[in-house]
């Protein structure tokens, strides 16, 4: 029996779209190791009346084109005289800084003359922080009639078998979550100027620090999982694991944040499954907004959400596609500006809820209609494996999530937010490569929550975890949420 001939035309197109993958992949490489990882596109025309929130909101349905005439004009020499420039001056020091202030005595005899006034001149001092020792002296007086001793009470103290303040605590969490600097620098750090800690002192520190205010990170999850409209992402950190002698484990912090509040909360888990989210959400009920990230999926037949997807990460596979199919991608990326112009021209206007619903109704929706139309147009004439053909791929699948957002003004066009929230751990993880287990892990994430909440409602950290320090030892738990940032702030 003959064997049938091999179709070389099919093998051929095969191979084409095997090389047209390759080379995707071997550009994303090169730009990941050479190249600028900004994403950002300049659109071709960048004046759309469209956009402008006192236009109609009916479309325009037709543009006229007058007639050029031709226009003379007349030179003239017009002498300008150039001004001085005007320098603004030296920007003022804050009043809330300490002044330290000298006094400038004239040289000669000025017993005879009378002040006619000061000069002054500020100059910005730096001293390196200061340990020091506070010394509780507490004096005993022995009653009368041998009735026994008298002496003051010791006030709390938020570790009171450790030598270290609520300040010093305070500043080496600051130090490595909030500027990133790993305990072992910070011991080199207290070595120089004469303190020896052990690294085994300052790790326990930190680990007892966490486990004194657990409650509040605790009340913290609580006020974060009753909202209404969550973002999620999730990151990796490496962390030491007993049983894996000679490597790390890769484990993930999985991130909601509360926009609308500005609240966020990291929770750690040894994987990136979806059991982590499905116990975490579990009494969730409203909008959750991911990137797309299939562990989500199953979010979308449950009963009381609503699924949302994020348009940066649409953007970013058209970003992607531009050496492949430039047209097609700048145009996808002209359109998905514009539906960000719309979102920072609203943010300019303050905007609240129901009149950014209307907005949105009124000049995204014929944007995200047009580019719907546009894509399905679009898709049957590039190949599926292609860098354009998969960023309309993946916009088409998930169109209706990612135009959701105008339905609702509390709702946000991307997931950017929740990103932000993220970057202190990649900022992190540079410096101190690893958590040295998964409890210390969870204690990382303890921490990024709290104060990622207070980056978010502009609360100095280093002055809130000291004054929660102070107080949560006698703190009535509760009303322990009374101590949380942003409670804090009023």
């Amino acid at each position: 029996m003959q064997s049938a001939a091999p179709d070389y035309k099919q093998m051929y197109e095969q191979s084409q779209l095997r090389i047209t993958a390759l080379e995707q992949q071997l550009h994303q490489l090169q730009k990941i190791i050479f190249g600028s990882r900004q994403e950002r596109f300049v659109a071709a025309t960048t004046n759309d009346p469209q956009l402008a929130l006192d236009i109609p909101t009916e479309a325009v349905a037709a543009v006229s084109v007058t007639g050029a005439q031709k226009i003379s004009y007349i030179r003239q020499n017009i002498v300008v005289e150039p001004k001085p420039l005007q320098h603004p001056g030296r920007t003022r020091l804050p009043e809330s800084l300490r002044r330290e202030q000298i006094i400038i005595e004239p040289d000669g005899d000025t017993s005879a003359c009378k002040k006619m006034g000061e000069e002054i001149t500020e100059v910005l001092e730096y001293q390196p922080g200061e340990l020091y020792v506070k010394q509780y002296r507490r004096i005993k007086y022995a009653r009368p009639d041998n009735r026994g001793v008298l002496i003051g009470e010791l006030p709390s103290r938020p570790l009171p078998k450790v030598i270290a303040g609520e300040g010093l605590l305070a500043q080496i969490v600051i130090d490595k979550y909030i500027d990133h600097l790993p305990l072992h620098r910070q011991m080199q750090r207290f070595e120089r100027v004469g303190v020896k800690l052990p690294y085994s002192t300052l790790t326990d520190w930190v680990s007892d620090t966490c486990q004194l205010i657990t409650p509040l990170f605790n009340a913290l999850k609580t006020e974060v999982l009753q909202s209404s409209y969550l973002h999620a992402d999730e990151t990796p950190i490496k962390v030491i694991d007993k049983d894996k002698k000679g490597e790390t484990h890769r484990g993930f912090y999985w991130v909601y944040q509360n926009s609308i509040d500005k609240l966020v909360f990291f929770d750690y888990q040894e994987g990136r499954g979806r059991e982590g989210p499905m116990e975490i959400l579990e009494n969730f009920k409203g909008y959750l907004q991911t990137d797309g990230y299939v562990a989500y999926d199953i979010f979308d037949k449950r009963p009381g959400i609503t699924l949302m997807h994020c348009m940066a990460h649409a953007r970013r596979m058209f970003n992607e596609a531009l050496e492949n199919d430039y047209e097609r991608a700048s145009y996808a990326l002209n359109e998905i500006q514009k539906l960000y112009e719309i979102e920072r021209i609203s943010r300019e206007a303050a905007l609240n809820f129901e009149e950014l619903k209307v907005v949105r109704n009124a000049k995204a929706a014929p944007i995200l209609k047009r580019m719907w139309l546009w894509m399905q147009q679009q898709y049957v004439h590039v190949l599926p494996k292609s860098a354009i053909g998969k960023a309309l791929a993946y916009s088409m699948e998930r169109w209706s999530k990612l135009s959701l957002y105008i339905t609702d003004g509390r709702l946000n066009i991307d997931n950017n937010p929740v990103e932000n929230s993220i970057r202190p751990v990649a900022l992190g993880r540079k410096n101190y490569l690893f958590a040295g287990s998964h409890e210390a892990a969870k204690r990382s994430g303890m921490l990024y929550s709290l104060l990622g909440t207070c980056k978010m409602h502009g609360i100095e950290p280093y002055g809130w975890l000291k004054e929660v320090l102070q107080r949560i030892a006698d703190h009535p738990i509760n009303k322990i949420h009374d101590l949380l940032p942003h409670r804090y702030k009023t």
